[in-house]
């Protein structure tokens, strides 16, 4: 118990080195990252750093697989060289049984990282998005999700709309049981629009069994309504619009994706790329701990000094290799040729078992 508590801190103590290093790197990357942005714009500096101090955790999040696999090989390699995997050979230790404290230690980093760093990352994301968007000249458009439906909002210099619908087809082009409430610049409810569907087309929305209310002061709405068997209401939203809206699944923390994937469902829109992700986040921990185990494999073995850069060489390209392996599948996923807990739970389940099956060959032949 003793040892692996050792191996375990050992492990931890890497893991901190190396994510401090990479935090100073990403630090000094994203600052000239986000000054090349807004090169010529007013934007303050102290507001730059603002949003280089709101994206640092998303970005090291998504980092991790690769700050595991540089711990596990600091990891193995200083005991290697101070001969203590030796020492731990010859007490009766099999190279499997040294692996249980960075093991437990990686599973435990991945449970933090999904139940507490998760929600705090969705949190500055979040963040980061909005005023990242308020710093930019592009007109943005809003979407949300009820338990009533779907709410868009859509502008420009004149009058600012907002649409309610009660479904939408998968890809948010079809709206239907529509309502549009105008707002003039000052706020005031101009007229309310009522359709049976909203059809997305080029630059207009196409309204369908269409009712108008003009809401003038002291008019009678009722009186001086209007029905229409089509209407066209003009629209800078696209389909790429409506769906980039809803913001990426990691803007959202992992305790309230699953309701939010039934509103989306419910709204009629594909919950796929978030259902994915949701069991990718998931399947973390697992998959830091199949990370580990490959690093292990390549470099807890005593070799010789002129097979050292070989051997981390290699077990840093397997660990790179995993990761991308990871996020084809994610795009499999998504795209709807893989199962979704396929997708998400396949690659770290394979990567130990393969792992497992070289550590097992290496050191007990």
């Amino acid at each position: 118990m003793i040892l692996h508590l050792y191996f375990a801190r050992r492990f931890i103590i890497a893991f901190l080195s190396v994510t401090g290093a990479f935090s100073v790197l990403v630090i000094f990357l994203d600052f000239i990252e986000q000054l090349r942005r807004f090169r010529g714009k007013d934007v303050a500096l102290s507001e730059i750093m603002h949003l280089v101090t709101l994206n640092i955790p998303a970005t090291l999040y998504q980092m991790l697989p690769l700050i595991m696999v540089l711990c596990s090989v600091m990891l193995f390699l200083n005991l290697a060289g101070n001969s203590e995997l030796i020492v731990v050979r010859a007490a009766g230790r099999s190279a499997l049984r040294s692996l249980i404290g960075p093991l437990l230690a990686a599973l435990a980093i991945g449970l933090f990282a999904v139940l507490i760093l998760n929600p705090v990352i969705a949190s500055t994301q979040k963040q980061y998005e909005t005023m990242f968007s308020s710093f930019s000249t592009k007109k943005v458009s809003a979407v949300a999700l009820s338990a009533n439906g779907l709410w868009l909002r859509q502008g420009n210099d004149q009058v600012q709309t907002v649409i309610h619908a009660q479904r939408a087809n998968l890809d948010g082009t079809k709206l239907y049981d529509v309502a549009l409430y105008e707002f003039d610049l000052s706020g005031k409810a101009t007229r309310r629009v009522a359709a049976y569907m909203a059809t997305l087309e080029e630059g207009h929305w196409n309204l369908l069994n269409v009712k108008e209310w003009p809401l003038q002061l002291g008019g009678n709405a009722e009186a001086d309504a209007d029905q229409m068997r089509q209407y066209k209401i003009p629209t800078e939203l696209t389909k790429e619009h409506i769906h980039n809206s809803f913001g990426s699944p990691a803007s959202i923390p992992i305790w309230k994706l699953p309701a939010f994937i039934k509103r989306l469902e419910k709204a009629g829109f594909s919950a796929r790329r978030h259902t994915v992700w949701f069991h990718m986040e998931l399947a973390l921990p697992l998959f830091l701990a199949s990370i580990v185990m490959i690093g292990a494999g390549f470099t807890m073995r005593q070799a010789q000094r002129n097979r050292t850069g070989l051997q981390v060489l290699l077990a840093i390209m397997f660990g790179f290799g995993l990761y991308f392996l990871r996020n084809f599948a994610q795009i499999l996923g998504e795209n709807g040729q893989l199962p979704e807990i396929w997708a998400a739970w396949i690659p770290p389940i394979a990567a130990i078992g393969l792992s497992l099956a070289f550590l097992l060959h290496t050191e007990d032949g």
